[in-house]
């Protein structure tokens, strides 16, 4: 369990599953401190270190998942805002920067369970996710420009690799909000559920998931970043060599021999 109240991270085991809760209902979930940056950073190293875990879901405590950056340091120009420009743009880099480098080095899969609204740094904080379904109560917003300001978090590198270069430009240069279903529609989430549904939804896709081995799963995830901004040359390499792992993999030999005896593989004893 992380620190609950320094870092306004909850963390929750389901067996092979973890769930991760952003709670700030007082900033409605937005990105800042210290304390925040660094448990991100800690909770993905705990994550790539445990072999039992299979994918992971982020969230945020009702009603939104994330409000981006403390406007109210914004206003008060504290913290990551304080200073001169040379100031923040390293304060920027040494604080909400490392959530977007932590979870690009994150292992397993990453769902964002949206449940509310997604505004700033928390509609890129989604981007950074693998898989996104939204609440029927989600929003989004690359709302940066409303505020005089631009995506400092990486989002100008996330949401066009998410939704395409043509819908990112317009989410950023508009600010404008996007409901649930029309996030939907332009690839922003895969799936839009009822609000009370989300949380068994996005468990049931971390669960089929986790029914896979769990090596070629963070091998295929490698594969998937790698290939992202490579040559088709260089994704062929990392393939072969990634595949010849696989093959030798104890995972493999079991989920053969659960298919010639047809039952679910059991990879549990073998991760242990």
């Amino acid at each position: 369990m992380a620190e609950v109240d320094a870092t306004r991270l909850h963390v929750r085991r389901e067996h092979a599953l973890a769930v991760w809760t952003l709670d700030g209902p007082g900033s409605r979930n937005a990105l800042y401190g210290e304390p925040l940056f660094a448990a991100f950073e800690a909770e993905v190293l705990a994550a790539n270190r445990d072999g039992g875990l299979r994918a992971v879901i982020l969230t945020g405590v009702d009603p939104a998942f994330c409000s981006g950056g403390n406007t109210r340091e914004m206003i008060q120009r504290s913290g990551m805002f304080a200073g001169p420009a040379h100031a923040i743009c390293e304060q920027y880099r040494t604080g909400i920067q490392r959530i977007a480098r932590a979870l690009d080095r994150l292992e397993v899969p990453l769902i964002a369970a949206v449940n509310g609204v997604a505004i700033g740094a928390g509609c890129d904080l989604a981007c950074m996710c693998d898989l996104r379904i939204a609440s029927e109560r989600a929003s989004f917003a690359e709302s940066f420009v409303k505020v005089g300001i631009v995506p400092g978090d990486g989002g100008a590198w996330l949401l066009p690799r998410v939704v395409g270069y043509a819908r990112a430009a317009e989410m950023a240069f508009t600010g404008a909000s996007v409901g649930a279903e029309q996030a939907k529609a332009i690839g922003l989430v895969s799936e839009v559920v009822e609000h009370g549904a989300l949380m068994k939804r996005s468990l049931e896709l971390a669960g089929t998931i986790a029914a896979n081995s769990p090596r070629a799963v963070r091998w295929t995830k490698r594969l998937l970043k790698r290939a992202a901004d490579g040559r088709l040359d260089d994704a062929l390499e990392f393939a072969a060599a990634y595949q010849a792992l696989a093959h030798h993999s104890p995972e493999h030999s079991e989920s053969l021999r659960a298919m010639r005896e047809r039952r679910p593989p059991r990879f549990d004893e073998i991760t242990r």
